[in-house]
């Protein structure tokens, strides 16, 4: 755009980065009617179109890019790529990072720029001071103005990659570099934001949003963020100095380095730079220059010609090649072959495409086809061909909506990785650049609409696929929490421990547990331990604060369950264990890594001492018995009734009845205690809610038996598979059945098999069990009929004994009756009316835990003693 009218003002505004050159730009462009202003970056002018919208509406503002074009009727001011400016006449003009005049792919188009293009009143090329040698040589009555860099950028030195501080940049140089540095982030920080080139703009604003928001505090990227998007940075670390350009492995140039450098500090607060510790230190002549912002000036631009021959092919070939003015002796050199012309010179040797380009018009589509970006960089014949078919159908009319249909269906899918995904966000961005060319296709309305719909999803999925491998949110919020003003104002009522709306984890009693962020995604045991190990200095301090509560709380802030826990508040805080006595169970405490050993005993001390007032209160008849004035008989007794929770078989304590004094008797029957015909027991113990106490008190106490693989009673008389000792430790009788009651029907068994079947819990019943007062009315009512002699089961006793006649038969052969069968008639005699035989009352007892350890003391001394024969 050659403006022949004179020109008010030309300035180039020149600097490093955080100097306020693009803010100035925009202030000066919204101060005139009309303007317009290139940036090097779609992401830099989707940016800046923003933020001029929000200040004059957006139907006074146009986007225009090669993939997106927003243009209303009739707008005053256009946000531009510097490829994409259309000419227009403007009262001011403005081109951002005019330096890259000197880059060998695009520096051509900065040239003309820089050369041809002007505003009516006011024209500002902004840059960096390497190209002040050059605009001043190009345009000689130039303004000037070196602006300072706002904030101090120093030299920080080499660091750890895991001692970097927060709101870091970490840059590399290739995509394999990028992920592992990202992976080693997250296995210690947390996690990081991905930018890299071949990322979709929508995928890299998501990526440097999640960065610049604070939802993580480190940045992976390459050189991309040095000419881009602004953030919040405040350390900027090289993890290499060299790069791929394309052509061969080279060292970044210090402007290079700088431009990178220079993202760290923002406005007037300062950065700094520096590497990861395996690359060393900065030559320290780079880091001098980096800090100073001094640079050699750039000698050269790159120039290729603005005035094309499209006549044929091979003129404008040509008209390309042709070499700068040679007014400008070396500072202009002809721009190498970009891919444009690199494309041109590919499709112009092919016969179909040589036919179909004998025309100017056909040539001119030629060359703005061969102008579509190789998103993919396939550096090969595969952009060719397309381009190729492009030009096929164009000169036969517009593109085929089958044929696009086709080509642009096949991308609409969201499965693979990330490499996958970014493939085919590549693939959709060359679409979504064909879709904007109105002239090429039938309704260019529909295909932008489908190409930024494909385009958006990818980019969403991409965001995504990132975020899930490199990303641990909640190791990176836990991270933040520990950092803020308040951190334990953040456990809720309920123990959660929470990040805005975002649950990291909850206290189960004094335990912390970590919640999974997504459903579908659990922690690993690494993730838990570095997510614990963040958390740390706050988790110790609310478990600190929760057993100096625990402590001070009331007796029914406790509860104990039937698992055998024992809950605060609803959450688990303790697990009874064994201990000295089936009445004294010991406590297993939660494991918390929190809290030390004191803490723990402190704990202990406290919820021992409260469980063993609850069993006093729940058992309290056994306690009421101790304080009976009881002689030393008596008190044996009530040691025996204690280690069985209140109740044994009359057969254990037989002796000590027999020879118990009248007195002693008085005083245990005033405590409640029964001495009965076949037990010996505390009625108020045989209580549902007590039994199931002594239940779990054995089951869990003293047999080491979960909870669930015993039942508990459901009636007074059933039958069971319970092993021995269970019955007793109850309250009720366990009576073997005769083992001819297993077989079915009245047929026998099968010969070869033995008629025990073994005792587990899978076999039929095998015992029946009789609570220990139901007996001694079964008992009762037995000796008042058999008394005068033999006698038969009448109403009274069979209701006692319920309708089962197998278990009538087994209790009332346990309770000492023999029965026989005389017409059809079961007839039953006591075979010792009145009481025990002295043969069975001289029993030992086989039930007492003392008994058992005795035998196996007594087998030892006689191994002992074999073993010195």
């Amino acid at each position: 755009m050659n403006i022949s009218h004179p020109i008010q003002r030309i300035a180039a505004i020149l600097g490093p980065t955080n100097t306020g050159k693009t803010h100035y730009a925009v202030e000066r462009m919204l101060a005139h009617r009309s303007g317009m202003m290139g940036f090097p970056l779609r992401l830099l002018a989707r940016e800046n179109y923003d933020r001029i919208v929000a200040i004059k509406g957006s139907e006074a503002v146009s986007l225009i890019t090669g993939e997106e074009k927003r243009i209303p009727e009739k707008p005053d001011y256009h946000i531009c790529t510097v490829e994409a400016m259309p000419s227009l006449k403007v009262d001011f003009l403005a081109v951002d990072e005019i330096q890259l005049a000197a880059d060998p792919e695009r520096g051509h188009v900065f040239t003309d720029r820089l050369l041809n293009w002007r505003g009516h009143l006011e024209t500002l090329f902004l840059g960096a001071q390497t190209i002040e040698y050059a605009i001043r040589c190009l345009i000689p009555d130039i303004e000037v103005i070196n602006r300072p860099r706002l904030s101090r950028l120093s030299h920080a030195g080499p660091r750890k990659l895991t001692r970097l501080p927060r709101r870091s940049a970490v840059v590399a140089f290739s995509v394999d570099a990028v992920y592992a540095l990202a992976e080693h982030l997250r296995a210690t920080t947390g996690g990081a934001a991905v930018v890299l080139g071949a990322l979709s703009p929508s995928a890299r604003n998501a990526q440097a949003d999640m960065f610049q928001s604070g939802e993580v505090d480190y940045l992976v990227a390459t050189d991309a963020i040095g000419m881009g998007l602004n953030m919040d940075i405040d350390h900027v670390a090289f993890a290499a100095l060299r790069k791929f350009d394309g052509q061969r492995m080279r060292r970044l140039t210090t402007p290079e380095l700088a431009q990178i450098a220079g993202r760290a500090g923002r406005h007037i607060r300062d950065g700094s730079f520096g590497t990861t510790n395996r690359l060393g230190f900065m030559d320290p002549s780079i880091v001098e220059d980096i800090e100073t912002h001094h640079f050699d000036p750039l000698t050269f631009l790159w120039w290729r010609t603005a005035e094309l021959d499209f006549s044929s092919p091979r003129n404008l070939i040509v008209s390309l090649d042709q070499p700068p003015p040679k007014d400008q002796g070396r500072l202009l050199q002809r721009a190498p072959q970009s891919a444009d012309r690199l494309a041109l010179g590919v499709l112009a040797t092919w016969p179909e495409i040589a036919k179909r380009s004998r025309t100017p018009e056909n040539v001119r589509l030629l060359w703005e086809l061969c102008r579509v970006p190789d998103y993919r960089r396939s550096l090969g014949d595969e952009h060719h061909h397309l381009l190729a078919q492009l030009f096929i159908h164009l000169s036969d009319g517009v593109l085929p909506d089958s044929w696009l249909s086709q080509q642009i269906d096949r991308l609409d899918r969201i499965d693979g990785g990330i490499d996958m995904l970014s493939t085919r966000i590549a693939h959709i961005r060359i679409w979504n650049y064909v879709a904007f060319q109105d002239s090429w296709l039938d309704h260019p309305d529909h295909w932008r609409a489908r190409t930024r719909q494909i385009e958006d999803r990818l980019s969403a999925a991409l965001h995504e696929a990132l975020v899930q491998r490199f990303v641990d949110s909640q190791t990176t919020l836990a991270y933040r929490l520990t950092k803020s003003e308040n951190p334990s104002g953040l456990i809720t009522a309920n123990g959660r421990l929470m990040a805005g709306q975002e649950c990291i984890g909850q206290f189960d009693g004094l335990r912390f547990k970590i919640h999974p962020t997504q459903p579908s995604r659990t922690h690993s045991r690494q993730d838990e331990k570095r997510i614990l190990k963040v958390m740390r200095p706050l988790l110790e301090k609310e478990s600190r604060r929760r057993i100096a509560a625990l402590t001070q709380e009331p007796a029914t802030a406790f509860t104990l369950n039937p698992h055998g826990t024992i809950d605060w508040h609803g959450q688990t805080i303790a697990r009874l264990k064994p201990g000295e006595s089936l009445s004294n169970p010991n406590l297993d405490i939660a494991d918390n890594p929190f809290v030390g050993t004191a803490e723990r005993d402190q704990i202990h001390q406290y919820l021992r001492k409260w469980l063993a007032t609850h069993l006093r209160e729940r058992l309290a008849p056994l306690w009421q018995l101790e304080a009976a004035p009881l002689s030393s008989l008596g008190r044996g007794l009530v040691f025996q009734l204690r280690e069985m929770l209140g109740s044994i078989p009359r057969l254990m304590a037989a002796d000590c009845i027999i020879a118990l004094k009248r007195p002693d008797r008085r005083h245990l029957r005033r405590a409640g205690l029964v001495i009965g015909r076949q037990g010996i027991f505390l009625a108020a113990l045989l209580e549902p809610s007590i039994i199931a106490l002594r239940a779990l008190l054995w089951k869990t106490c003293w047999h080491h038996t979960t909870a669930s693989s015993l039942s508990l009673p459901t009636d007074v008389i059933m039958r069971v598979t319970w092993p021995t000792g269970y019955a007793e430790a109850i309250g009720y009788h366990r009576i073997p059945l005769p083992p001819h009651h297993m077989a079915r029907n009245g047929k026998k068994k099968p010969r070869g098999r033995s008629n025990h079947p073994k005792p587990n819990n899978h076999s039929k019943p095998l015992s029946v069990a009789v609570r220990m007062d139901r007996m001694e009315d079964i008992a009762a009512e037995v000796w008042k009929c058999g008394k005068r002699g033999p006698f038969t089961a009448g109403a009274n006793l069979m209701t006692l004994t319920g309708d089962d006649p197998v278990a009538m038969q087994a209790i009332l052969r346990a309770i000492g009756t023999d029965a026989r069968k005389k017409d059809g008639v079961w007839h039953y005699r006591m075979r010792h009316p009145g009481g025990q035989t002295n043969k069975t009352a001289h029993q030992p007892n086989r039930y007492s835990p003392f008994t058992v350890l005795s035998h196996s003391q007594d087998s030892s001394h006689s191994k002992r003693r074999k073993m010195r024969r």
